[in-house]
């Protein structure tokens, strides 16, 4: 077919969009409801456009081209009604944009009033009487539906992509919203924090619950000692904040940064995840060898947890009971690092950069605490710390590289790779093939599980044992895997689960926006970092020695077991509408191992 988009000529020889036809020959023609990931929604009407022979103007978003088709994207009517349809979405919010976290770039609602020239001063927003109650009840997500456009994309990530239909149009007096599709607050509906609507939503209506005042405190207090722990994710997308490219590895400034907002230790989340695959990897040799619950699945992913509890409460022995590298973290800095360096556990602020939101609800679970301590004090999300560093008018670009510190710092390759679909499954073959063999692998890298499909599988035989693998990424997939359990055809031994389709690097705290290219850059940096390091295999790391030496003594051993495992608690009241408080404390089950 050839069209013509403002005199300029187009062949094409495939079905297309009046919009994707436009951006083919970078034409723009501006959107807020479309994302590329979710497809047509048509609510905004803000891409309208002019075709030749019709008589009104049709979306660009949603109306094929035929042949022969002329197109204008710029006429004076096309302005003019684009003009009108973006007062209509101002004049419903709110006048904040001096308070909105996503106003430093992140709002393509404000970046729509300037690229169509709107006078602000002339735009008369809804009153301060008109406004509906923020909801906070999350300890990961804020709501804020004053600031909604109502453009669907949050409703089409958590009903198309994640399955989980938390939210949804709905009813409310004479004006249809978006709101959860229970009417009740976040906390109490199915909700798993995975933060996919943030990543998607073009305005402020959700964001993560933000912590950065907690962490100005924790810093300004001179009798706290604030340890910070950085996830791989956050190495290779912080830069993206900055006009780096994706996939830049910034750990150097990254650490520099954190020390001119003065912590006083910068340690590595990868460090926390070696420590996870000699606890898990050995957790999985023991279900294997003495017949235990089989398949296994991670325990790494928050939001996958948490969509287990509310959804196969019955399967949660296949968890493995290993915390999250993040909570491993917090444990070890508050038992053995506190007694090395002689510290007060309790004038210890554990500080996690993660590039997921849900880490905030991790930290805040009640079984993350001991004697009264919480193992992690503050997470801050990838974009929070970003904030912080251009609010401390620190030149991120132009900082010199730091080093981690050592005793909770040193990492390899195979916690490097944790920030990306299919790499905790990686790191864990890396170690348990040269556990049972009792050999060195010859090539390291575990191809068949790399890549941002949905679901891997992969085969490996080791001493004449075939183990069968699974990597899973995003909550629709996961349903798929439970399902299989559930019914007993499952065919694996060892199953990765995370809640972001392509992991964490895709994950609801990192920054905007979070596209496909951004996402397969990420994962090219985290695999580029694990090929430059020295020692690539989680129990080769002369730091995690240490640990257990002094320490722990051996993986999967009493103490281990104490600090470094965890319970599971039944939310199958949440997902048919209960709250947090339905699911008592009898209804705790304890994980095989």
């Amino acid at each position: 077919m050839k069209v013509i988009i403002n005199g300029q000529p187009i062949t094409t020889d495939r079905p297309m969009t009046i919009l994707e036809a436009a951006r083919i020959c970078d034409i723009h023609i501006p959107t807020l409801c479309y994302h590329a990931k979710l497809g047509v929604a048509g609510n905004c009407g803000i891409c309208v456009v002019e075709v030749a022979g019709s008589a009104n103007p049709v979306l660009a978003c949603e109306t094929e081209i035929t042949e022969g088709m002329e197109i204008v994207t710029d006429s004076a009517r096309v302005k003019a009604l684009r003009e009108r349809r973006l007062r209509e979405i101002l004049s419903s919010h709110p006048n904040d944009c001096l308070t909105c976290f996503r106003s430093q770039g992140d709002c393509q609602l404000q970046d729509l009033v300037y690229q169509l020239g709107i006078d602000m001063d002339t735009v008369t927003f809804r009153s301060q009487a008109q406004m509906v109650d923020k909801d906070l009840s999350s300890p990961s997500l804020l709501r804020d539906m004053n600031k909604c456009i109502k453009c669907g994309r949050c409703v089409a990530v958590c009903d198309q992509v994640q399955g989980i239909g938390a939210l949804g149009y709905v009813r409310h007096g004479a004006e249809e919203i978006i709101d959860t599709v229970s009417g009740l607050p976040i906390a109490e509906t199915s909700c798993i924090y995975c933060g996919q609507c943030i990543n998607v939503c073009p305005v402020g209506a959700i964001t993560e619950n933000l912590s950065i005042y907690q962490f100005t405190k924790a810093v300004a207090d001179p009798d706290m000692t604030v340890l910070v722990q950085i996830a791989p994710a956050v190495k290779v997308a912080l830069g993206e904040e900055f006009k780096l490219p994706a996939g830049t590895d910034v750990s150097g400034k990254l650490v520099t940064a954190l020390r001119l907002l003065g912590v006083d230790k910068v340690f590595n989340t990868d460090f926390s995840a070696d420590l996870t695959i000699m606890e898990e990897g050995t957790e999985f040799l023991g279900r294997l060898n003495n017949s235990g619950q089989l398949p296994m699945i991670t325990s790494c992913c928050p939001s996958w947890v948490k969509f287990a509890e509310q959804n196969y409460p019955q399967l949660l022995p296949h968890l493995s009971s290993c915390k999250s590298p993040q909570q491993m973290f917090g444990a070890i800095a508050k038992t053995f690092y506190a007694q090395k360096e002689n510290l007060n556990p309790g004038k210890i602020c554990v500080v996690s950069v993660m590039p997921c939101v849900t880490k905030k609800f991790e930290a805040s679970r009640p079984e993350m605490a001991r004697d009264g301590i919480r193992e992690v004090d503050i997470v801050l999300t990838t974009r929070e710390l970003a904030k912080l560093i251009r609010l401390n008018k620190i030149n991120f670009n132009q900082l010199a590289d730091g080093d981690f510190d050592y005793d909770l710092g040193f990492a390899t390759g195979a916690g490097t790779i944790f920030g990306v679909t299919g790499g905790v499954m990686e790191a864990a073959v890396r170690t348990i093939s040269e556990v049972i063999t009792g050999t060195q692998r010859e090539k390291i890298e575990f191809m068949p599980v790399r890549g941002l499909a949905g679901v891997k599988e992969a085969e490996i035989t080791l001493n004449g044992q075939t183990l069968r693998l699974a990597v899973v990424s995003g909550a629709r997939n996961a349903a798929r895997i439970m399902e299989q359990i559930k019914d007993g055809s499952s065919p694996y031994h060892f199953i990765e689960v995370m809640g972001c389709p392509g992991g964490c690097i895709a994950g609801g705290g990192q920054p905007l926006p979070v596209m496909s290219t951004e996402i397969q850059n990420r994962a090219r940096g985290l695999y580029a970092i694990d090929e430059g390091k020295a020692v690539r295999k989680s129990h080769e790391n002369p730091a995690i020695k240490a640990v257990y030496e002094q320490f722990l003594t051996e993986p999967n051993g009493h103490l281990a077991h104490e600090l470094l495992h965890t319970h599971y608690t039944d939310r199958s009241n949440i997902s048919k509408g209960g709250t947090n408080d339905d699911c008592s404390e009898n209804k705790r089950q304890a994980c095989a191992g």
